[in-house]
Parts: C-alpha cells; sequence; structure tokens
C-alpha cells in the first residue's frame, strides 16, 4: 500500500541559510492516492521575529507564535508522521531545506530530496508556459481555494492534495464507492475496447413453445398474402406489390 505526505511549511522568511526558521507545518496523509483524514498540524515558535513580507502571507505574528512549542519539542512526532510516506510537496527544495535544517539542529535524519514529489514540476511538465502556483491550479482544475485568503499549512496542504490528484490524472468513484484512479493511455483504451465488446449485443434464446410458433403461424395464414405484417417479413406475393 502506497502511503504518501502531502506537507506544507509556513516560515520567518524565505532563506534558512541566514537564519529563517519554520513557523507552521501541515500534512495530510495518503493511502494509495486517497485522503484518510488523517493530518498533522502545528504551530512553532521559531525563536526569532517573523519579518513582515512572511507575516503579510501567512499574517502569523510574534505574539501568536510566543507560547507555541519550539521545532525541538515537536520534532521527534513530526518525523514520525512522515518517516514511512513519500512526501509530497509543491516546490519541494524550499521546504525540504527547512525541515533539514531544522532536523539539523535537532539530530534526525536529512530528507532526500530526489525522493520528494514535487508537484511543481509535475504542473511545469503537464502544463509548460502556464501559471502554476496552487491558486492557479485550483482554478485550473475546478477545486475550490475559496477559504486560502491567507497561506495556511494545513489547509495549503488539503488543497494541495487535491491538485495532486488531479496532476496524476484524476479520480473516478468505483463500484465499491471508493475513489480510484482513472486509467490513461493505453490501459484506457484496453478498457473502452474490452466495454465495447462486452456491450455488444448478443442474440436472446427464444422460449417460445412448438404450440405457439404453431398458433402465430395459423394466424399469419387468415391475415391473407397482402398483409403488413408479411410485407414487413419481406415474405409478401409478388402479385401484391
Amino acid at each position: 500500500m502506497l502511503r504518501e505526505i502531502v506537507l506544507d511549511t509556513e516560515t520567518t522568511g524565505t532563506d534558512h541559510a541566514k537564519g529563517d526558521r519554520i513557523v507552521e507545518i501541515g500534512c495530510v496523509e495518503l493511502l494509495n492516492h486517497i485522503p484518510t483524514g488523517k493530518t498533522y498540524h502545528v504551530y512553532i515558535n521559531p525563536e526569532c521575529p517573523v519579518h513582515p513580507g512572511a507575516f503579510a502571507v501567512h499574517g502569523l505574528s510574534d505574539e501568536f507564535l510566543a507560547d507555541k512549542p519550539v521545532f525541538a519539542a515537536i520534532a521527534d512526532e513530526f518525523y514520525d508522521f512522515i518517516r514511512d510516506g513519500r512526501l509530497v510537496i509543491h516546490n519541494a527544495p524550499f521546504d525540504i531545506g527547512f525541515i533539514n535544517a531544522e532536523f539539523a539542529r535537532t539530530g534526525h535524519p536529512q530528507l532526500s530530496l530526489p525522493d520528494v514529489v514535487d508537484t511543481l514540476i509535475m504542473a511545469r511538465r503537464k502544463h509548460p508556459g502556464a501559471a502554476n502556483n496552487l491558486d492557479a491550479l485550483c482554478s485550473r482544475y475546478g477545486i475550490d481555494n475559496s477559504k486560502r485568503t491567507k497561506h495556511g499549512a494545513l489547509l495549503d496542504s488539503e488543497i494541495l492534495a487535491e491538485v495532486y490528484i488531479e496532476l496524476i490524472g484524476g479520480r473516478q468513484v468505483g463500484f465499491d464507492l471508493s475513489a480510484q484512479p482513472v486509467k490513461s493511455g493505453a490501459m484506457a483504451m484496453r478498457g473502452d475496447a474490452n466495454a465495447r465488446r462486452e456491450a455488444k449485443p448478443r442474440p436472446m434464446i427464444s422460449r417460445l413453445t412448438d404450440e405457439e410458433r404453431a398458433a402465430h403461424a395459423a394466424f399469419i395464414e387468415q391475415l391473407g398474402a397482402t398483409s403488413l405484417w408479411r410485407e414487413y417479413l419481406g415474405e409478401a406475393s409478388p402479385e401484391a406489390s
């Protein structure tokens, strides 16, 4: 079973190498591309000021974050939540850079960027030349992001989970009422061909008895050689045509 973790962070600024820190983490669990309802969410005291530009994006102030746990206090539970799942992140180098900087302080294993599914790269390949930020992708795929007045790690992860499912081909409800990935390419063509073969009409077995056939034949004889019934069956006599 494939376990994936759709993840997003909010930070004090844009450069962890200059001391910027994580202030919020949001994660959504997927099993075989289906949200399980299990999430991870935490606000973090970054132990440094939030830059005005970052505050304009996520609205998390120094005052709000002052009584939140520091990263070291939540590092174990966060690592346990993500450790056996494949990470799905929009613009992965940004978030992975910040997470690895935090893990370096706490002594946790570093995350491998090549193992992460980057939905920004996926979107750029699928929609070259188009805007591929989260809002643009929501608009393209008809995903409701009306609650996204500010960036928020958990809300953005929930939205990104929907975007990710669309990027890998969408989903449809199967007969077992569970969402299933939509087949594409050759698999879809084979499925359509099978469906056409299955939909081909098959002749029905007659359930008429010999007595019923004889009675029907006698009835047709009574109608005469020029009856519409004989014309329909192509049995009308030449004289009658």
